[in-house]
């Protein structure tokens, strides 16, 4: 067993093998070095600004840290276990490069409110990759509501036929959707946009350290205001997994529907080769997989916002090494939902459109059913219970006939309420329901124009 050339001072003997194993974090934390790296430039200026460590050890540090942002890009660091952890392997490195002046580095600061600020840099990082991921599928599914503005598709609650919406006004649903889950990432994003740095342990440091000064540098709006709680808090990564997992269950919702769309059951769609896969044994299979991926993948970033809520839930303050948990959940959520809005925008790019499935589909079910209703209400003066008991009564005939509802006579229809008239024929059409639902935000086609371009505009 070796010492650590880090923290070995205080001990006689290195850890054990297996302790060495369990403690060591490098395999996964490695790829927070260009936060590691940044978070150090920034504590080394503030420490030679502040006459705390001199200026050429500064510049040395500073052109160390360059040099190795450039060896770990380039594959020529290989990292090292015994060294536990990226802050540790970055500063064996450094050592190496500039020899003493390495251990200035470390002047006023703790691996405790180093790898928080580091934690932080990463999230805030990929939530702005997201939020530029989120708007590309928001854009494709507003390319494709505008190339279907007028296309015409069964509206469904309880997976039952209900009325005539637009293809369109369905892709602007998700694109709604999607905008709230870009503005919980954009309000986690603030919350979590402040420093750590400079707490160090836990009780902060009697250098006379610029806090405000590394915060201004490293991007963040101000220091955390309280040392205890700046080591010790992960509830911007518990918050970023929980709007993680709500926009991957929004975007499961969507893939849901694509799986079913592009099955021969209802067949509105044809996913291209590029998104699809074939089966082992079954030459004629077509298998929406990267759709089902995508809803699969969601269970896994619910279990990691699971995983990383029992990890902290019993922690006493300040910093424990349970801590070391915090990212693999938080990594692997946001390795997951990169894949899925990705895979999700491709496919959306490249799938077309069976508009002759959608019209076959909209002959069946009676959508136009509360299309009667309405008129025998607007017309008639019925109430609408009992527009909507007569409309029950003449849908059970129309379905004993095996025809629709423009297809009854005046005659049949006048038998069950005599004042019906002809002009109850100009509400029966699956494009004038459509049109007749001009209320903000419905699915008339004129108003799902208007809305294509208010979400260009507020999303893109």
């Amino acid at each position: 067993m070796k010492k650590s050339k880090m923290w070995g001072g205080r001990f006689a003997a290195g850890p054990a093998d297996i302790m060495e194993q369990i403690n060591a974090s490098i395999e996964f934390d490695q790829r927070l070095f260009k936060q590691d790296i940044a978070c150090s430039k920034a504590h080394v200026k503030m420490l030679s600004d502040r006459d705390i460590i001199r200026e050429d050890d500064a510049s040395k540090i500073l052109n160390g840290l360059d040099q190795i942002l450039i060896e770990i890009e380039t594959g020529k660091i290989q990292f090292q276990k015994e060294l536990e952890d990226i802050h540790l392997n970055i500063e064996s490195r450094l050592k190496e490069l500039v020899g003493e002046a390495a251990g200035r580095l470390h002047t006023a600061r703790s691996r405790n409110d180093q790898v928080a600020t580091d934690f932080r840099l990463w999230v805030r990082d990929t939530i702005d990759q997201l939020d530029l991921q989120l708007r590309d599928l928001q854009a494709a599914m507003i390319a494709k509501g505008e190339s279907h503005f007028d296309t015409l598709i069964p509206g469904l609650t309880h997976l039952q036929p209900a009325q005539p919406i637009t293809f369109g006004h369905h892709m602007l649903a998700y694109v709604e959707m999607l905008g709230r889950d870009r503005s919980r990432f954009s309000d986690c994003r603030k919350r979590l946009n402040e420093c750590p740095l400079g707490s160090a342990a836990l009780a902060g440091t009697s250098f006379p350290i610029d806090r405000d000064a590394t915060a201004l540098l490293l991007g963040f709006d101000r220091p955390m205001a309280n040392s205890l709680d700046a080591v010790s808090a992960r509830d911007f990564a518990a918050e970023f997994l929980s709007v993680t997992a709500i926009t991957a269950v929004n975007l499961s919702r969507f893939a849901e529907e694509i799986v079913l769309w592009a099955s021969p059951q209802f067949g509105y769609v044809e996913l291209s080769d590029s998104f699809s896969t074939g089966s082992s044994i079954m030459p004629q299979k077509r298998n929406p997989d990267a759709a089902e991926l995508a809803r699969g993948k969601t269970g896994r970033i619910l279990g990691a916002l699971q995983a990383l809520l029992v990890v902290i839930k019993g922690l006493p303050l300040a910093y424990a090494k349970d801590l070391q948990e915090d990212k693999e959940p938080v990594f692997d959520a946001a390795d997951s939902l990169t894949l899925v809005v990705a895979a999700l925008t491709g496919m959306l790019e490249e799938m077309k459109i069976n508009k002759e499935a959608m019209a076959v589909a909209l002959a069946k079910g009676f959508p136009t059913a509360t299309d009667l209703a309405d008129w025998l209400v607007r017309d008639l003066d019925l109430p609408f219970r009992d527009a909507h008991h007569v409309t029950g009564i003449l849908v059970k005939h129309a379905e004993l006939k095996g025809c629709g509802l423009a297809d009854l006579s005046l005659t049949e229809m006048q038998q069950v309420e005599k004042r019906i008239n002809d002009s109850v024929y100009s509400v029966l059409s699956v494009e004038a329901s459509a049109a007749s639902r001009t209320s903000f935000g419905g699915t008339a086609p004129q108003l799902v124009c208007k809305a294509l371009a208010a979400a260009k505009e507020r999303y893109l």
